[in-house]
């Protein structure tokens, strides 16, 4: 039974490897400089890059090339966003985040990782 279990598990991981030529599936994860825990640390340049940086991603998501993203909603020092996001390849991928404006701004620190997704809930 645990064989059949993993050849199946084995079987589904295989399916979901992206085909050649098609957009593979990145993450990354992003941090907040030690300087903006603070929420009064915030300048309104830095509001102003962040106002950026939600525009690239709401075009992002009309093109197609971001999946999803988000932050969580714990204190500065806690917390961290994620973006995953469609890319030919890894330096296109490494493009893409080093291009989002927190991170040419330096606010946020960004940190990528292949993905896959497994899932995904289909809009109706």
């Amino acid at each position: 039974m645990l064989i059949t279990c993993i050849c199946a598990v084995s079987h589904s991981l295989d399916a979901q490897t992206p085909e050649a030529g098609k957009p593979k599936e990145f993450i990354y994860v992003l941090r907040l400089v030690p300087r903006l825990y603070d929420d009064k640390n915030w300048t309104k340049e830095d509001n102003a890059v962040l106002e950026r940086h939600f525009a690239r991603f709401q075009e992002a998501t009309k093109s197609g090339q971001l999946i999803l993203a988000g932050r969580t909603k714990e204190p500065g020092d806690k917390t961290f966003g994620i973006a995953i996001f469609r890319a030919s390849d890894e330096a296109a991928a490494r493009a893409f985040m080093a291009a989002d404006p927190t991170v040419s701004a330096g606010l946020m620190t960004a940190e990528l990782h292949p993905f896959a997704v497994a899932l995904e809930h289909a809009n109706p």
